[in-house]
């Protein structure tokens, strides 16, 4: 096998991507879809999927309306990845929500609750079911988890996030140590500030909480990243189809920044 193929995912890898109707999700699945694999898609929002399927260009696309955080939903969208798919290779834990920005004294109880269970129980919720189909990957499955940089720094006025994304760290390795036996690899993606809606609002939240312009703290976070410059959820993707293709296939257990090396938060 030449290195040039070696960096390239096998065409008809069968790909679940939770929260793909939008956003990094969306940008994670076109990728795959351009390195010619199938690709089925789950997010919450009727919306998104509505504005996917019009989109001609993701017409291979298939998809699921579900809470990530609800079971019973998640059992619908294994239900409909057997039927699309007939099978799993890869699963991308991707669905999350920022969560609330506050301090510790002043946080909502549901809205902690409601960002421990999109940002981590489901990801429990989409591995459990995924690892049977996995294990009859014929080259070996794959379980790609989204935690953050906020997943190896601490964040003030962020900890609900910051909790729920260290914790994804904790059950990816632990996850690769129990299924690695098994073949199946596991690895996290710790984006940093990547551009685009989300981080607009997380920035603006912020912002707010201290008191600041949006611009000055845009530039208070560019100012912790060492290339001085936001990710872009190309970067993002482009390194998990490099952790899904033969290039990739040593790697297990990792969590790998994709952030231009943020500092601090």
């Amino acid at each position: 096998m030449t290195f040039m193929k070696m960096l390239q995912p096998r065409t008809g890898l069968r790909v679940l991507v939770t929260g793909g109707g939008s956003g990094i999700g969306l940008t994670i699945a076109q990728a795959f879809v351009e390195a010619r694999a199938r690709v089925h898609v789950c997010d919450a929002s009727q919306e998104a999927l509505d504005t996917l399927r019009e989109d001609r260009s993701n017409v291979s696309i298939t998809a699921t309306l579900a809470d990530v955080a609800d079971q019973d939903a998640v059992a619908r969208v294994f239900s409909d990845v057997q039927s699309q798919l007939g099978g799993l290779d890869v699963l991308v834990n991707n669905a999350g929500i920022a969560g609330p920005t506050g301090g510790i004294d002043e946080l909502d109880v549901a809205a902690w609750e409601q960002t421990v269970a999109i940002n981590l129980n489901a990801q429990f919720y989409f591995a459990r079911c995924a690892v049977p189909l996995l294990r009859a990957a014929p080259d070996g499955g794959s379980i790609i988890a989204l935690s953050s940089v906020a997943g190896r720094l601490g964040y003030a006025y962020r900890t609900p996030y910051s909790a729920t994304k260290w914790a994804v760290v904790g059950l990816t390795k632990s996850l690769a140590i129990e299924l690695g036996p098994q073949g199946i690899r596991v690895n996290a993606i710790q984006p940093g500030i990547v551009r685009g809606p989300r981080m607009q609002r997380v920035i603006a939240a912020r912002a707010e909480q201290l008191g600041l312009s949006y611009d000055e703290m845009e530039a208070k976070y560019l100012e912790k990243i060492s290339l001085r410059r936001m990710t872009t959820p190309e970067e993002v993707a482009a390194t998990i189809l490099f952790l899904c293709s033969p290039g990739g296939s040593g790697i297990s257990g990792q969590a790998i920044s994709v952030c231009g090396n943020v500092e601090v938060l």
